[in-house]
């Protein structure tokens, strides 16, 4: 019914620092998983690193980057579960990534009766 993917990019090359490539970046990855922006947040840590976030008519995508060590962190959750199809090598080509990790979750929405339940 949903999909959250998780992706963690290595080697990326110097756009982790700047707000426009990041913004567009998530403009074109959203723009991929064939939503819409409803509402986003974009903040430029000090010294370096950005946090990009948006609600999306699918439900929510965000950004973090540690230029630092030229790694972002990317999460995209929608309910349009053809998400994942080819998003993985589009991020890698958009951060110039040397390396990506891409993990896919299935999130089970109503019908709780088909899940179980497990104490923390």
């Amino acid at each position: 019914m949903a999909v959250q993917i998780v992706a963690d990019l290595y080697g990326c090359k110097s756009i982790l620092d700047d707000l426009d490539a990041i913004t567009d970046v998530a403009h074109k990855a959203i723009d991929y998983v064939g939503a819409q922006i409803v509402e986003e947040c974009i903040h430029k840590f000090e010294p370096i690193g950005i946090t990009y976030f948006s609600v999306i008519s699918t439900s929510h995508f965000s950004i973090h980057t540690w230029p630092e060590y030229g790694y972002a962190a990317v999460d995209i959750f929608s309910c349009n579960d053809t998400v994942a199809d080819g998003i993985s090598q589009m991020l890698q080509n958009l951060f110039g990534a040397e390396k990506i990790v891409l993990r896919q979750m299935e999130r089970e929405i109503g019908g709780f009766e088909n899940t179980q339940e497990k104490d923390i």
